[in-house]
C-alpha cells in the first residue's frame, strides 16, 4: 500500500476514484439509501480491483529489476521468459533483447582480454630474443681481449639486430594502427610497374646478396594505397626471399581488369607445407621451415593491409613449385 501511493499517477489514480465514489455515492443517497449503497459499493470494488491490480504489476515490475541487478552482476542464468504476459510483455522483449548485446559485448570483451594477453606474451617474447643477443654482444665487446676485427664483426651483428627490433616495432604500431581503424588509406593511380619497382626497391639489394632474380611482370595501373599497399608487397616478397635458396627466383606479376586489380607473387622455394598453410597469415605464427630471424607478423600485416582495402589475400601452391600469393583490389563491393 505505502508503495503504490508513493507512485504520484497510482496515488492521483486512487485519489479520483475516490472523490468520484464519494461524489457518486452523495448523489446516489440523496435520491434514495439504495443507489447510495449501489454507488458506493460499485466504487469501492473499483478502488480495490485497481488496488490489486496496481500491486500485481508494482511486484512484478520489482522482481524484473531484481533480476536486471542479478545480470548487471554477472548472473547469466537469469532469463525474462516468465514475464510474457500483459504490459510487462513489450519490456520483457527489449530486455531480453539487452541482456543478448550485454551477455555478447561481456564474451567480447573477455575475448580481448584474452587477446591482448598472448599480443604481449607473444611481443614480450620476440622482443626478448633480439634484445639477449645484444646482451651477449655488449659483453663481448666489453671484454678486454676482443680483437679489433672482432670488434667490428659485433658491431656489424649489433646493427643488424637493431634493425631487427626496429622493424619489429614499426609492424607491431602499424598493426594496432589497423586494429584500431585510425589508417586513412588515400586512393592514388600509378602505373602497374612503377609501382611494383618502387615496392620492391628496399628488398632488391638482399636479394642481389643471395644472388636471387627478381623478376616482374605488369601491365595496367594500380589504383589503392602506394604507401600501405607496398608495404604489404614488401613483406611478402621478403617472405619468399627468407625460403627460397640462394640463386632462385621471385616472380611478381601485376595485372588490372575491370572487376579488380590482381598481384601475384610466386617463387621458386621449398614452398607452403600443408600444415602450415591454414596458419601463414596468423599474427606471429612461424612455420616450420621458418628462419630464427622471423617474426611470425609480415604476412599478417600484410593480409591486414589488403583486406582494409576492400581486398583479399590467400596463399597457394604453384603447380611448377614453390609459394605463391594472389593478392586482389576489388573496384567494387564483394
Amino acid at each position: 500500500m505505502i508503495k503504490i501511493l508513493k507512485n504520484t499517477e497510482l496515488s492521483l489514480s486512487l485519489k479520483l476514484m475516490l472523490l468520484i465514489t464519494v461524489l457518486g455515492s452523495v448523489y446516489g443517497f440523496r435520491r434514495d439509501r439504495i443507489t447510495g449503497a449501489i454507488f458506493l459499493g460499485s466504487g469501492l470494488i473499483m478502488i480495490v480491483i485497481h488496488f490489486i491490480c496496481n500491486a500485481y504489476r508494482l511486484s512484478r515490475l520489482e522482481a524484473m529489476s531484481i533480476d536486471i541487478g542479478r545480470i548487471l552482476h554477472g548472473d547469466e542464468n537469469v532469463n525474462f521468459n516468465a514475464y510474457t504476459e500483459g504490459e510487462t510483455a513489450i519490456l520483457e522483449c527489449e530486455l531480453s533483447k539487452m541482456t543478448i548485446m550485454l551477455r555478447e559485448q561481456q564474451q567480447k570483451l573477455k575475448n580481448d582480454k584474452v587477446y591482448l594477453a598472448d599480443s604481449l606474451a607473444d611481443i614480450s617474447h620476440q622482443l626478448r630474443t633480439p634484445l639477449t643477443s645484444l646482451n651477449l654482444v655488449n659483453s663481448l665487446l666489453s671484454r678486454p681481449d676482443c680483437t679489433e676485427e672482432k670488434r667490428r664483426e659485433l658491431i656489424m651483428e649489433m646493427r643488424g639486430l637493431l634493425g631487427r627490433i626496429d622493424w619489429l616495432i614499426t609492424a607491431l604500431l602499424n598493426i594496432s594502427k589497423l586494429d584500431a581503424g585510425t589508417v586513412k588509406f588515400r586512393q592514388e593511380t600509378i602505373s602497374m610497374r612503377d609501382f611494383l619497382s618502387k615496392a620492391t626497391m628496399p628488398i632488391q639489394i638482399p636479394m642481389e646478396l643471395r644472388e636471387q632474380q627478381l623478376v616482374i611482370e605488369a601491365e595496367g595501373d594500380f589504383s589503392g594505397d602506394i604507401h600501405w599497399t607496398g608495404e604489404a608487397v614488401g613483406n611478402i616478397i621478403k617472405n619468399c626471399m627468407e625460403h627460397t635458396p640462394d640463386g632462385g627466383r621471385i616472380t611478381v606479376v601485376g595485372k588490372a581488369n575491370a572487376l579488380y586489380t590482381e598481384i601475384i607473387i610466386t617463387d621458386t622455394g621449398c614452398g607452403i607445407s600443408r600444415e602450415d598453410l591454414p596458419h601463414i597469415f596468423e599474427r606471429f605464427y612461424k612455420g616450420k621451415d621458418s628462419s630464427d630471424s622471423s617474426y611470425g607478423i609480415g604476412l599478417a600485416l600484410a593480409r591486414k593491409i589488403v583486406n582494409s582495402q576492400n581486398g583479399t589475400l590467400k596463399a597457394f601452391d604453384p603447380p611448377e613449385g614453390g609459394a605463391g600469393f594472389e593478392m586482389r583490389f576489388y573496384k567494387g563491393t564483394v
